[in-house]
């Protein structure tokens, strides 16, 4: 697996502009209900704006032993790309797109677990991205500023250090919970991701700033024979590995 970066280049199936999509959605939903609304939503609107694309909710993965599903894998005439979503809150309550709709956003709080699972994301992304025509995206829309923004100096060693996720953070190796204390939450990556925070919505309010963040996990490119392509990282399908179940 490549280093891989998180903005520039970015599309869906090979054929639309992920910044595009997402520009569009906010426009037309600066807000979800839930993190299933958010999968729903992209969905339809990449078939609005591409119909050749097609999408497929909740499609399952064999991963070893056991079968894992992947939010939305969007299918191209040449390429395919598969996507894994995150939508973590805080409180928020008003009216909001057209037509309007009531909102009544939950605090979810646990901002630590959200980092761990964004994190599983992009591991099992580059699991399921082996074959060289499918390319993987890990997206997260917040309003909790808590996960964009720069810990402040001197904070304490929390259990999700190297787990953090905030502007300008480069993921990459071993990751450990908790200094290693607790093995189940040890999530190793394969590739190097650069985390670019860019603005999703503006609402009225308290916790009516959203925000997203996408990385991009670049599609394997190993050779029928096991050897590896020019230019490329070998990565064998079990290196990206997250040992809690999702």
């Amino acid at each position: 697996m490549t280093t891989t970066p998180t903005a520039g280049g970015r599309t869906v199936a090979g054929r639309v502009p992920l910044d595009g999509v997402i520009k569009e959605l906010g426009r037309r939903r600066p807000v979800f209900h839930s993190e299933a609304d958010l999968q729903h939503s992209f969905a339809r609107l990449l078939w609005e704006l591409e119909p050749d694309v097609h999408s497929r909710l909740e499609v399952p993965q064999r991963h070893q032993d056991r079968t894992e599903y992947l939010d939305l894998l969007c299918l191209g005439l040449t390429a395919r790309t598969a996507i894994e979503f995150k939508y973590f809150t805080r409180r928020w309550t008003g009216t909001a797109g057209t037509p309007p709709e009531d909102y009544e956003l939950k605090e979810h709080a646990a901002t630590d677990l959200a980092r761990l699972h964004f994190v599983r994301d992009i591991a099992r992304l580059e699991r399921f991205c082996q074959r060289p025509d499918q390319n993987g995206l890990a997206i997260m829309v917040t309003n909790d500023p808590a996960l964009w923004s720069v810990p402040a100096p001197g904070r304490g060693r929390t259990r999700d250090r190297e787990f953090r996720i905030h502007q300008g953070r480069e993921l990459t190796g071993t990751l450990l919970w908790a200094d290693g204390t607790y093995e189940p939450n040890t999530c190793t990556l394969q590739g190097t991701y650069g985390l670019d925070w860019e603005p999703y919505s503006e609402l009225e309010g308290a916790g009516g700033e959203f925000r997203y963040v996408a990385v991009h996990v670049s599609p394997g490119q190993d050779e029928p024979d096991g050897t590896v392509a020019p230019g490329q990282t070998h990565t064998p399908k079990s290196a990206a590995q997250c040992f809690l179940g999702d």
